[in-house]
């Protein structure tokens, strides 16, 4: 018999016992009721107390099993914008069938994380931080669709981002070659030389090469640097 089952016998022997204390005319049987009725309410109030305290457990139990459960980590989205809007497209297969208040997402002026809970047994994150340039935390929100999670980050200048994140933007920087305005013309020209040098296949090298060695017999000359 569970908890439940017993609070609701006790509850009809209170009926009881009350119903006869009402009927009964002799002090000494009054007593005895009186002090079973006192029985049945303190065992009353300590079931009652014990099933509030199993039902928080088992709340406690669900909610760590989700907590803790496999989580995997989110590496494959898709993202654009809007004069106003940065999205991210986030695909995840029946994303859609779970409860809404399991899909979180929390930002901040240059970053959001995303959880999603209890997906098939699983929870799914993902974490970007950096962004490219700030966001209004306070208008940004998050959307679930069919098999998909968008988030909507609302840009605090509408402008054109060139990037998605800070880290892709000084990766495509790290990239070009050097424009110095105020460098020496050769010695920028060298740079890139000895970049496309490094890169290079076998046969780009011996081109290399063979131009350098012509350049320098040229110079012995008194000719110009020429290629």
């Amino acid at each position: 018999m569970d908890l439940s089952e017993q609070i609701t016998g006790l509850e009809s022997d209170l009926k009881e016992v009350t119903r006869l204390l009402e009927m009964c005319e002799r002090k000494r049987v009054q007593d005895v009721l009186l002090q079973e009725k006192k029985n049945i309410e303190k065992e009353m109030v300590q079931k009652q107390q014990q099933r509030e305290q199993q039902a928080k457990r088992d709340a406690g139990d669900k909610a760590e099993a989700t907590v803790k459960g496999y989580t995997v980590k989110i590496n494959n989205y898709g993202w654009d914008q809007s004069e106003k809007f940065v999205k991210v497209y986030i695909t995840l297969k029946g994303v859609h069938k779970i409860p809404a208040d399991n899909v979180k997402v929390s930002f901040t002026d240059r970053s959001f994380n995303v959880l999603v809970e209890g997906l098939e047994g699983k929870n799914y994150q993902m974490t970007v931080n950096n962004l490219l340039c700030p966001i209004v935390v306070e208008e940004s929100s998050r959307k679930v669709k069919t098999d998909m999670v968008l988030v909507m980050c609302k840009k605090k200048t509408a402008k054109k981002w060139e990037c998605f994140t800070q880290v892709e933007k000084q990766s495509k920087e790290k990239d070009k070659p050097s424009c110095d305005e105020n460098s020496d013309p050769g010695e920028g020209l060298m740079n890139m030389l000895k970049k496309i040098y490094s890169e290079g296949d076998d046969e780009m090298k011996r081109t290399i090469n063979k131009a350098w060695a012509e350049s320098q017999e040229k110079k012995a000359r008194g000719d110009d640097f020429d290629f």
